[in-house]
């Protein structure tokens, strides 16, 4: 017996035989009891131990203590007193590199659910983080949301006022569609006569009347040319601000998570953060369809830690912006003009593709094998979508396999929507957040009731049985899957209002979205998502049995402890420091790889 991460295990011939795994010449076996488990195994839902084996990282055992311990008697238990075992929880579609450069420091997180609340706290932070860091190193800020905090468009002027030192400023758009900055900006840039250059394609420069830039780039390409030649300067370390992403994704009980918008600049990134021993997450990706090599076939060494799901697309916009794809149109108010919104409706004018693009793009990646993913808000875009899908399922005989495409976000898609995803295996993945934080304005403020009080019909979804999972899309939101599961609960937004009592989910259903739902959707429900024998051992560890709190309070009573992935506990402090030790000049490719993806939301 010997002692290995603070649990006592030894090498035990009948814990493998019992459990069924010959292929071992031995195994080192760690036995966990908790003061309950919540498996998300409907064979199985509860238990009070559960084994697992070192080597292989998947669980032996699982059930009650007696037949656990029976699995391996010659093994201690670690008692972990009144703490409760979870699998780990999914987020199947963030942007952890994106959301690590634009929010870590040095970089500022000033969105408004993290603390800023009004335009008011977005200029002082500004002034502060201006007056205070060291002299003529750019700063990058990002979060600024127009809607909640009622701010203006953060034009070159404005900021010049914020930033009286006269060093580079970037502020990027909560939604990503924009990013703001000032003049000293523009002079590092070397725009001629401070005149941005020609617009690029699927892009757009803000100019004043004379021609001068006014601060302002729309889209991803023109993004790319304003903020690429500032990152590097502002964000030295791009990898260790990805690794505190994953950091933060890990301290809020997630262990495995999806990169939707990758491209192949982010291959050796996400490669080095899955090299290091405490790597905390399982990382899966889907390439943009809009790069030439989207369609390669990409392996990692390990592809239990990252592998190449699929393919992304757009569909639509932002609701936050107002172009998106939808059948009705936004109201008329002080708030939807201070913030620009398009009234709308804009139909199938707020499609990204028309339907002839779609299919050519299905044409090109269906064959291949790919799982497709596409963002969606609006609900013409869905009918869109689906049509797409249904065209595409049918041509190439994937009609009843087990294709699991997906659509992403779909805050304004309809029950009838949902039902006929089913009946074309589509699974979709909804966005809590987009209700929590903004609930309050999309009841009678951005729509009229009957539209913004039913945003997010997860219910709806749920009724529809297409393995509906919940997710953050970092760094538009935090990754806080607690709070998904307690606000679609209780139907409440941040401030505690219900809009909509009809589309709350019942318990189980928000903890199958936040694990076994996310894995089916990832196509890893066959090695993660449950706790059962034969499937990866990734935990949460929670200070309390989320089942047996008021809803309402599990923010308050509920804290993730810790976790753990393939039997490893994570130390994320560690991985941090693992991450920060490699040569930050590897991965200065990362400012434009990661450009070309902030356009997603």
């Amino acid at each position: 017996m010997k002692k290995i991460n603070g649990i006592f295990v030894m090498r035990s011939i009948a814990a493998f035989v019992i459990c069924s795994f010959p292929f071992l010449a031995s195994a080192e076996i760690v036995v966990l009891k908790a003061s309950t488990i919540i498996t998300m195994d409907e064979k199985n839902p509860r238990a009070e131990a559960i084994a697992f084996d070192t080597e292989t990282k998947k669980i032996t055992a699982v059930g009650s203590l007696n037949d656990v311990r029976a699995s391996a008697p010659n093994v201690a238990i670690k008692d972990l007193g009144t703490t409760v075992l979870m699998p780990g929880f999914i987020d199947p579609h963030n942007h952890p590199i994106l959301s690590g450069i634009s929010t870590q420091a040095p970089a500022y997180w000033i969105a408004p659910y993290v603390g800023y609340k009004t335009w008011a706290d977005v200029q002082a932070k500004i002034l502060k983080s201006d007056k205070e860091a060291a002299p003529g190193v750019p700063l990058v800020f990002n979060g600024v949301d127009r809607l909640l905090q009622q701010a203006p468009i953060p034009t070159r002027d404005i900021l010049d006022k914020l930033s009286p030192s006269g060093r580079p400023i970037l502020v990027i758009d909560n939604s990503g569609h924009a990013v703001y900055f000032n003049s000293a900006t523009v002079k590092f840039l070397g725009w001629k006569g401070g005149k941005p250059p020609a617009n690029p394609v699927g892009g757009s420069y803000g100019r004043n009347p004379d021609g001068t830039s006014n601060g302002v780039a729309n889209e991803a390409a023109a993004l790319m040319a304003v903020a690429g030649p500032i990152l590097p300067k502002a964000v030295p370390h791009m990898l260790q601000s990805s690794a505190e992403w994953y950091a933060l994704m890990a301290n809020n009980g997630i262990t495995a998570t999806s990169e939707h918008t990758y491209n192949s600049g982010q291959y050796k990134a996400y490669l080095a953060l899955a090299s290091v021993p405490d790597s905390p997450l399982r990382m899966h990706v889907y390439h943009m369809a809009i790069d030439a090599d989207a369609g390669d076939k990409v392996t990692w060494p390990d592809p239990s830690m990252v592998r190449k799901n699929g393919i992304k697309l757009w569909a639509d916009g932002s609701p936050w912006l107002g172009n998106v794809a939808q059948s009705f149109p936004y109201l008329e108010n002080q708030r939807t003009k201070d913030a620009e919104i398009i009234i709308g409706p804009l139909g199938e004018k707020g499609m990204n593709y028309t339907r002839l693009q779609l299919d050519q793009l299905l044409d090109k990646y269906a064959p291949m094998g790919y799982q497709m993913a596409f963002h969606c808000n609006g609900d013409v875009g869905f009918d869109v979508v689906l049509d797409a899908y249904e065209y595409a399922l049918a041509k190439y005989k994937l009609m009843g396999t087990d294709h699991r495409w997906r659509v992403e976000h779909l805050g304004a898609a309809r029950a009838d929507q949902f039902k006929r995803a089913e009946s074309l295996g589509v699974t979709v993945s909804l966005a809590p957040f987009q209700y929590i934080y903004w609930g309050d304005l999309l009841d009678g403020t951005m729509f009229k009731p009957e539209i913004g009080a039913q945003w997010q019909r997860v219910n709806d979804a749920f009724k529809a049985n297409i393995h509906t999972s919940f997710h953050n899309d970092g760094s538009v939101s935090p990754p806080d899957t607690l709070r998904n599961i307690q606000h679609m609960v209780t139907r409440t937004t941040d401030a505690g209002t219900v809009h909509g009592a009809d589309q709350a989910v019942t318990m189980d259903q928000a903890l199958k979205a936040s694990t076994i739902n996310g894995a089916y959707q990832l196509k890893r429900d066959n090695d993660i998502g449950s706790l059962e024998v034969g499937k990866y051992a990734d935990l949460v560890e929670l200070s309390a049995d989320i089942t047996a709190v008021n809803p309402n309070e599990i923010l308050d009573k509920v804290k993730v402890q810790g976790t753990w992935l393939g039997g490893k506990k994570i130390d994320t402090a560690k991985f941090i420091e693992e991450i920060s030790a490699i040569d930050p000049s590897e991965h200065q490719g990362l400012a434009d790889a990661t450009l070309k993806t902030v356009h997603s939301h």
